[in-house]
């Protein structure tokens, strides 16, 4: 009976005890169902619609067939957004994006559908906040995979046009046609971490943004390497910090972390910074941190494999622009003097250089073509190469395109001298390689350079510019250097022409009687002017600004303007010097034809 009796009471303190009360209780609780569900009805709703602000954005847009617009469409009219709901296009997330001079570099995370013949473009929203709002699309200028970088993809888009923005939206193209909102940041290419690589335990990071002086070693004690791990895409933090070991010109070295030191692998693919302190008295908190594109990765071999003893005797790293041309003379040259292996380091070219690396590659030249988009940086850019070639490489020469070396004593009319100068087949590998055994504490040849004019020409020689520049300057300008990549300081530091040995590590400079580089320096006008576009060393100024116009990097009377001079052809002309003329057209050209190999590819 007791039992009963609660239970009866309980029930009488649940029930309503009038009509109203219970109309109260039914709206009560159905308020309540409503506005639960539509609660969840909104969170369904965002998952798959975001909300965001009226003002678009730039998106990478990827089509196959044109799905967006016709090739002859790059700059369409007005659209709206929903437009493009229906293209079926492929799943991309934009990594990095960071605005340059003349271009907005995309890092694009690659999937398992991209393809090099994926078709790119660059889609601009409206800078500006009201109601007219619209998007245009303009062609990408250039679609590369980047190397080991685990962004995958690098996308070169054209500037915004007048007022639109230069913001690229990390938006996804999912199945059902709608955008997923994400991270909205362009950064500068002056003042941006851009690139990271192991070394050892320790990781090597380029940036820019330091303004550390040339030449010389900087403190690293005001700088640390800060390591982004976890959800860092979207929560932008980082979790872990390490202490700079070196510091010099944009090379930042660090440790690795602890917990990823003992494998250095799980380091890859981890986004990373510099920070860097304000002031000389600040403390270790008070860094500040540079924005960043850089995931660390692991350099490795894509070579066609290394000889008997493990390594290469003899390589080249070259940084060019727009080289294509010029490419395929000097390859075939240095590979009969002993070249085994050649690293091109791509600065955005928009010729024929990638065709004609892959032609030299299926003609067994062992070149590998490396996307290097960061321009004014052939001095980290070399560092760079130097650790990619320090696994595959006794010595390294860095050089460019239009520098040759030259054996003095190489032509028929020096018979006599043969004996002890006569540059044979695979003479300068021989040579790098009698330097490692017989001077093993030498790790840099220092060779001169003499640069050649136009030698009265007004076009380019169609021979080649072995055969067709003759006439150059009496004295020697400067030098080149051979290196070997396991003597570097640690640093890396370099001023292209040579770089820091590690302490027991000497150079050598090599006798102009032995061996010179013939530097075709001062080619036709046409050739020539294309220097006045951008140099591509980080501490020398571009030819259009007015600064150190007496720099021996410029043209002597040349200004800011690429307007060919009187008499350009009759320049730079002291001493007429046919020897590696002579040497190219003895050694090199076909018996019944007489034409040389370069000439042959060009018919």
């Amino acid at each position: 009976m007791d039992s009963s009796e609660q239970r009866r009471k309980r029930k009488r303190i649940f029930r309503p005890s009038s009509p109203t009360a219970t109309i109260v209780y039914f709206f009560s609780v159905r308020s309540f169902v409503l506005c639960f569900s539509f609660f969840i009805f909104l969170f369904l709703l965002s998952y798959q619609i975001p909300f965001s602000s009226s003002v678009f954005r730039p998106v990478l847009v990827v089509s196959r067939l044109s799905l967006l617009s016709s090739s002859s469409d790059f700059l369409s009219t007005s659209q709206s957004f929903q437009d493009f709901g229906s293209s079926s296009l492929l799943h991309l997330q934009i990594e990095g994006r960071v605005l340059f001079p003349d271009h907005v570099l995309l890092l694009v995370n690659k999937n398992d559908l991209f393809s090099k013949n994926t078709n790119f473009e660059c889609v601009y929203g409206r800078n500006s906040t009201g109601d007219d709002v619209g998007v245009v699309k303009e062609k990408s200028f250039s679609v590369d995979v980047y190397g080991e970088s685990e962004f995958g993809v690098l996308v070169r888009c054209p500037l915004p046009p007048v007022n639109y923005s230069a913001v690229v939206n990390l938006r996804k193209f999912s199945g059902n046609g709608l955008w997923k909102e994400s991270n909205q940041t362009v950064n500068s290419w002056e003042n941006v971490a851009y690139a990271a690589t192991l070394d050892g335990n320790t990781v090597v990071v380029f940036v820019k943004g330091l303004n550390l002086r040339p030449d010389r070693e900087s403190d690293s004690s005001q700088f640390s390497c800060y390591f982004g791990l976890g959800n860092f895409e979207k929560e932008g933090r980082f979790a872990l910090r390490t202490k700079a070991i070196t510091a010099a010109q944009e090379v930042v070295r660090c440790e690795l972390p602890l917990s990823i030191r003992k494998n250095p692998e799980k380091a890859r693919g981890i986004r990373i910074t510099i920070g860097m302190l304000p002031h000389i008295h600040a403390k270790a908190h008070e860094h500040v941190l540079l924005p960043s594109v850089a995931k660390i990765t692991e350099l490795k071999s894509e070579g066609r494999g290394n000889v008997e003893n493990g390594k290469y005797d003899l390589c080249v790293c070259t940084m060019v622009w727009n080289q294509g041309s010029a490419l395929r003379e000097w390859i075939t040259y240095h590979s009969w003097l002993g070249v085994e292996r050649w690293f091109i380091y791509d600065n955005n070219s928009d010729d024929n250089i990638k065709d004609v690396i892959e032609e030299l590659e299926t003609e067994n030249y062992n070149v590998t073509r490396h996307v290097w988009p960061w321009i004014k940086t052939q001095e980290a850019g070399f560092s760079h190469c130097a650790l990619r070639a320090k696994k595959e490489c006794n010595w390294v020469s860095f050089m460019d395109v239009d520098e040759y070396f030259y054996f003095p004593y190489s032509t028929p009319g020096h018979q006599s001298l043969r004996s002890t100068g006569y540059a044979g087949q695979d003479s300068l590998r021989s040579l790098v390689a009698n330097v490692s055994s017989s001077s093993p504490g030498i790790a840099e040849i220092r060779t001169t350079c003499h640069s050649f004019g136009p030698s009265g020409l007004n076009s380019a020689p169609s021979q080649g510019i072995t055969v067709g520049y003759t006439c150059r300057l009496k004295s020697p300008e400067r030098h080149k250097s051979i290196i070997r990549p396991d003597a570097l300081d640690t640093t890396l530091l370099n001023v292209v022409h040579h770089f820091h040995l590690r302490k027991g590590f000497r150079y050598m400079n090599l006798p102009q009687s032995t061996a010179v580089i013939n530097h075709y320096k001062y080619q036709v006008w046409d050739v020539f002017r294309a220097k006045f576009f951008r140099r591509v060393a980080t501490y020398v100024v571009d030819w259009q600004n007015n600064q150190n116009e007496g720099s021996r990097d410029r043209a002597p009377g040349l200004g800011t303007e690429a307007i060919e001079p009187p008499n350009w052809p009759l320049q730079f002309c002291e001493v007429w010097d046919t020897g590696l003329r002579d040497f190219v057209l003895s050694n090199f050209a076909d018996l019944s034809t007489g034409l040389l190999p370069w000439e042959k590819s060009s018919f």
